[in-house]
């Protein structure tokens, strides 16, 4: 591949609903270019952004792939992106290092659920976007009427630059409305504009002039004084409105015919941003807490971020990176401030895909990927040491959903660890954590797709085979009431014995988990042992009276006793007060808490009827509800963690797929008395 300068590189997303045809696109795009010479197909597991076995056996794309495409002078960098929700910690990368986009939708389908979340994400990020709706000419397509729905659906801002020539079953070409040309056939022979067409075509032509108008007062003048404006003025002006985000054209084809894909290269070329139309990148310095701007210039010192990290069996780890300054000639050390280390660089390539090819020079503004860099992993800056800047990693969502792994052999077992965390370093948005008290070693995730493709693939590369099972809720007990007992511990069987007595009062207490105190007078206990009464204490907290749960929100007062000055001993008293808890049971009234979780739910406003009757058959409470402005609604609810253990997978149900959620622990709270006996029942079956 070529060596290309700032002003000839495009950093371009591709996004969609699941199925929307973004890896046939980049099959088209790439043999149109002469990259391939045939085009793989993704029922045929041949195509070169879904090389991952995961992605083949599930025939969709799971993994972002790096696809530089070469079209006329210009390099063109797509990250093909997943098209599940479950893998947003990708795309939330993927948008950390692009200001271009393009979201393809099904012709047949229009606007998905997909499709939403995404255009939501690129209009907060205020991303430059090109829309292509795919599958144009597949049967049962009404072009009019699915290019209304997008225009109503996605916004005023969203304007067709062609028309779509034919009837419903009979797809001819389009119209290309600035150069006021047709395309026919698979060809795309290009002729004049059907007669019944003309009225179409120069109404929307006289918007165009309109829109490049407003971008500038020269232009304005000139085209309110009615001379006609060239076609560089017009396509600059258009380019400026498609900058600021001020219009997001509509093109129209079909990737798997190539038809259309020519176009939109040469749009994605002409409009898209370059990195140099971009303002600088703003980071800081870490040792001064300074503000750093760099600039995608070659001539500025080195700094990049990597958004990507793979583990591969054979290279070690691959990370990919985008060049925010300077370039990689040369680089044969980077420095990393967020681990505040040195790396030495190994090999830099280009990547197409899983293929890497060599490069002797990566520019500002450019992407690619170094092998064999140690620790560096997604999320963390390099740069060079002689000026630090480290750029905020992108933000990625916690698990909303956990379930459980036990390994199926012995082997297995002692590998899980190891590979669990190499997986990882790939995918930061997954959680892997093993909780002592249920003795479950648990994987959250964004859902089951997600957890199930880091399954699939720890079983694929590192040969380690699991059984799944629904997570344990980690309960707690409590007391209610205020009560007071003697603990008292006698044995003599020759030679020195064992004493110990001691009273102690339980209190319930709100802010803590556990409180010892003392308000012995006289010497009754000798303060040598307040430290064994304490350790007793707490050694009999960690296995509640009820089911065994830890005990929490507990005060206890030491306020009376009595020793024997030869048999009195440091385990004498502990087990004293351990004997006093267990007799105070009888009046502190204990109970058992669980978790309460706070759930913050993000549904269209239709589904917020439906949403508000399922919280309180979870137990929940509504506390919050605030519009977005957007059609959506976030509802924030308190809700018992047990009642959400697979609530992603309802509230899909729920919204047809469009629903969402975070979730965070808050605080425990009592059980209803009414299923205290079936947790206990259900522990002591299980221990």
């Amino acid at each position: 591949m070529k060596e290309y300068s700032t002003t000839h590189i495009r950093n371009v997303a591709l996004l969609g609903h699941l199925g929307s045809g973004k890896t046939s696109l980049v099959e088209s795009m790439l043999f149109l270019s002469k990259a391939i010479s045939k085009k793989g197909e993704v029922e045929k597991k041949n195509t070169v952004s879904d090389y991952l076995t995961e992605e083949q056996n599930r025939l969709t794309s799971l993994s972002t792939s790096l696809i530089p495409i070469e079209w006329d002078s210009y390099k063109i960098n797509f990250l093909d992106t997943p098209g599940s929700e479950e893998f947003v910690g990708e795309i939330a990368q993927d948008l950390r290092v692009v200001k271009g986009a393009v979201v393809l939708l099904d012709a047949q389908k229009g606007i998905e659920v997909g499709t939403e979340r995404v255009w939501d994400e690129l209009q907060v990020r205020h991303t430059p976007t090109i829309l292509f709706v795919n599958k144009i000419d597949k049967e049962n397509v009404k072009f009019d009427k699915v290019i209304d729905s997008i225009m109503e659906g996605l916004g005023s801002k969203v304007i067709p630059f062609v028309i779509p020539m034919g009837k419903e079953n009979d797809y001819q070409g389009y119209i290309d409305i600035i150069k006021k040309k047709a395309y026919f056939g698979e060809s795309e022979d290009e002729k004049d504009i059907p007669s019944d067409y003309q009225a179409k075509v120069d109404e929307l032509y006289d918007k165009f002039l309109e829109i490049v108008a407003s971008q500038s007062e020269e232009v304005m003048e000139k085209y309110f004084s009615g001379e006609a404006l060239s076609d560089e003025e017009i396509n600059s002006g258009l380019r400026s409105a498609l900058l600021n985000c001020d219009i997001y054209p509509i093109l129209v084809g079909s990737a798997l015919k190539n038809m259309g894909v020519k176009n939109l290269l040469d749009d994605i070329c002409k409009y898209l941003p370059s990195p140099v139309d971009l303002k600088p990148a703003i980071g800081v310095n870490p040792k001064t807490g300074a503000e750093v701007k760099k600039l995608s210039k070659d001539e500025e010192p080195f700094s990049a971020y990597v958004f990507k990290t793979v583990v591969d069996p054979f290279l070690g780890t691959i990370n990919y990176f985008k060049v925010y300054s300077g370039t990689t000639k040369g680089l044969t050390e980077v420095y990393v401030p967020n681990s505040d280390q040195v790396a030495k660089v190994g090999v830099i390539s280009g990547t197409l895909g899983k293929t890497q090819y060599p490069v002797d020079v990566l520019h500002a503004g450019d992407m690619g990927v170094m092998t064999k860099t140690g620790d560096i992993k997604t999320g963390d800056t390099i740069c060079d040491k002689k000026e630090i800047v480290m750029f905020t990693p992108a933000s990625v969502p916690t698990p909303v959903i956990y379930v459980a792994i036990h390994a199926k052999t012995k082997q297995d077992e002692d590998k899980i660890s190891a590979a669990l965390q190499k997986l990882n370093l790939e995918d930061p948005t997954f959680e892997v954590k093993r909780n002592p008290e249920t003795a479950q070693l648990l994987i959250g995730g964004q859902g089951m797709t997600h957890i199930g493709y880091i399954l699939e693939k720890m079983k694929n590369m590192f040969k380690v085979d699991v059984d799944v099972s629904d997570q344990k809720i980690v309960y707690r007990e409590t007391i209610r009431k205020i009560g007071s007992a003697q603990g008292r511990h006698k044995k003599q069987s020759g030679g020195a014995g064992q004493f110990g007595d001691v009273w102690i009062r339980f209190e319930p207490l709100a802010d803590k988990d556990f409180e010892f105190a003392s308000e012995v007078v006289g010497g009754a206990v000798p303060k040598n042992f307040f430290p064994a009464v304490e350790k007793g204490l707490i050694d009999t907290l960690e296995h509640g009276p009820i089911a065994g749960f830890p005990v929490i929100g507990v005060r206890a007062v030491l306020y009376d006793g009595s020793y024997h000055p030869v048999d009195s001993n440091e385990i004498s008293f502990k087990i004293a007060a351990a004997l006093a808890f267990k007799e105070a049971c009888k009046v502190i009234k204990p109970t058992i808490l669980e978790p309460i979780m706070e759930v913050k739910i993000t549904v269209k406003d239709e589904y917020v009827g439906d949403i508000m009757g399922d919280i309180p058959q979870r137990r929940g409470a509504v506390v919050g509800m605030e519009p977005t402005g957007t059609g959506k609604t976030v509802i924030t609810a308190n809700i018992p963690e047990a009642e959400i253990i697979n609530y992603t997978i309802d509230l899909k149900a729920m919204t047809q797929g469009s629903g969402h959620f975070t979730r965070k622990f808050i605080r425990y709270e009592d059980v209803p008395s009414n299923l205290v006996d079936k947790i206990v029942a259900e522990y002591k079956k299980e221990n």
